[in-house]
């Protein structure tokens, strides 16, 4: 059976992706860096919330995944956190200075985290060799890489997910993700992937009634967008 997992950025999308049918939330924080570890309040809102499996993001900062001793001690707390709170998984990643997988941090990772599930996040896609990466990240004990193929978005790396999948051979799940939507969901499961990743974000206009318009770095708030995700499971189910 395919399976989405949604990329939330807040517990309500955490809902909407239950509601819709996704089997799992990554949890992250801050959009505007492509996630970092929620807050505590959030993944215990969350784990309130939903029964559908919850992994949040652990990453302690936007940029790169080589992170110093201090950082490293940091993922560790958030880890058990998460473990402690009831999570079914995090979602993670760490490179060495060249790039590689960090394959000794990554199987302390999987230690920690134990008996929770681990995702390879994308550090996998700034690897400098993918198969070497793939290899490494299966010998580490993750159960799920995310990737889009080493491209900007998913749907340019065809080709490169169907090899990634072959080489996988059941070993690990190979997770399509990045530019993900129900226009091209059918393409990227003829690589054979059997569960996919997308944020199917759409932005919330701000309701507050007095603007200034001198403060200009407040952001945006960004939600899952409910009838791009039915939309998206209705077609995995028909395929």
């Amino acid at each position: 059976m395919l399976g989405l997992e949604i990329c939330a950025f807040s517990v309500s999308s955490c809902v909407i992706a239950q509601e819709q049918g996704a089997v799992r939330a990554e949890l992250c924080d801050n959009p505007v860096d492509g996630g970092t570890t929620p807050s505590y309040g959030a993944i215990k809102k969350a784990r309130e919330l939903v029964s559908i499996q919850l992994f949040p993001i652990i990453r302690p900062r936007g940029g790169n995944y080589f992170y110093s001793e201090i950082e490293f001690e940091m993922m560790k707390a958030d880890i058990l956190m998460c473990k402690d709170l009831g999570c079914d998984g995090i979602s993670v990643g760490v490179q060495t200075q060249s790039g590689a997988i960090d394959s000794e941090r990554m199987k302390r990772i999987v230690e920690w985290a134990y008996p929770m599930g681990v995702t390879c996040n994308r550090v996998f896609d700034a690897a400098p060799n993918m198969q070497e990466a793939l290899e490494s990240i299966i010998n580490c004990g993750c159960e799920r890489v995310l990737t889009s193929g080493q491209m900007s978005a998913a749907p340019d790396a065809i080709s490169i997910l169907s090899d990634l999948v072959k080489q996988a051979d059941g070993r690990i799940s190979i997770m399509p993700g990045a530019g993900v939507r129900s226009s091209n969901i059918a393409a990227l499961a003829s690589t054979g992937a059997t569960e996919f990743h997308t944020s199917a974000r759409k932005v919330i206009p701000n309701n507050v009634a007095h603007q200034n318009p001198n403060i200009l770095d407040i952001g945006t708030v960004v939600e899952t967008d409910a009838e791009e995700v039915a939309k998206i499971i209705s077609i995995l189910k028909s395929l």
